[in-house]
């Protein structure tokens, strides 16, 4: 039970540090690839840099896990974009309880993919989660605009929770710093041609450099990294209904920085989103 507090602890940490995303997606005004890209290109070089730190080994066996790595990495970039795109389009209280769908994905197909038993209790969980998601957001209209954007961030979310579920598989085989480099740098390759495409300012992209640097190398290096290394310690229905305490560290640290003073409403979802995790946790230890 200690060492399962320690993982839960740890586990929540890297929710914390890669729950800034949120914030980031609303505040740059890049298309969101040129953002992802930048997002990748900077942790790429930070977690490379920590690699030949630790003297951790580049090698890879491509071989094995190559194929399953790869659908990973393209599922990382699509769920990326499409939830920055979310955020931008239906709002960061909307653009979240979108993505948050994904642990009731995640409890449907972890037991298809990984040939795993299904557990009921995990798809309540999930529905719980979603209608204290539903009670944390603010505000809820629909507009074309807006629904566009909800589309996007269901998109994200069947996205996360399939790259999840194949992380769980290689994290078992795998250094889990290596398996980020390695992601974040095939992302890099995959969004490259972007630049041929799109136009931007580049006076606003410089603008904007030290946002992405922090994206880069704090949320997306250290945060991910330590997320994956705590895949081989839960499930990955486990981490997804884990996860869905980032909302509610947003409201905190809203509270303590922004001064901005939780509703009603925010505390009722928070209270719901808490007892599911709660119940998460105990169910995860028993098993």
């Amino acid at each position: 039970m200690k060492n399962q507090l320690k993982n839960i602890l740890e586990l929540n940490l890297a929710l914390l540090i890669i729950g800034t995303a949120a914030p980031f997606g609303s505040y740059l005004s890049l298309p969101p690839a040129i953002t992802i890209w930048s997002r990748c290109f900077f942790a790429c070089i930070a977690i490379a840099i920590y690699m030949k730190f630790k003297k951790i080994s580049f090698k890879f066996d491509a071989s094995k896990d190559g194929k399953t790595f790869l659908i990973s990495a393209f599922l990382q970039a699509g769920h990326w974009v499409t939830y920055f795109y979310a955020l931008q389009l239906a709002g960061a209280g909307l653009g979240i309880i979108s993505l948050f769908t994904y642990p009731i994905f995640t409890t449907l197909l972890e037991p298809l993919i990984r040939k795993t038993t299904f557990n009921p209790k995990h798809l309540f969980l999930g529905l719980l989660v979603l209608l204290g998601l539903y009670i944390l957001t603010p505000e809820f209209s629909i507009g074309n605009q807006t629904s566009l954007g909800i589309c996007f961030g269901i998109a994200s979310a069947v996205f996360y929770a399939i790259r999840n579920i194949l992380m769980k598989s290689l994290v078992a085989k795998h250094n889990a710093t290596k398996l980020m480099f390695y992601q974040t740098g095939l992302i890099v390759i995959m969004l490259a041609p972007i630049f041929t495409f799109i136009n931007f300012d580049i006076g606003s992209y410089s603008s904007q450099l030290p946002h992405l640097i922090i994206l880069g190398v704090f949320t997306t290096a250290v945060g991910h990294t330590y997320l994956v290394s705590n895949f081989k310690n839960f499930s990955a229905t486990s981490v997804s209904l884990l996860s869905c305490v980032q909302p509610l560290y947003g409201s905190v640290l809203a509270f303590l920085f922004l001064n901005e003073i939780p509703t009603i409403s925010t505390i009722t979802g928070g209270c719901i989103i808490v007892s599911a995790v709660i119940l998460e946790t105990f169910i995860s230890s028993k098993d």
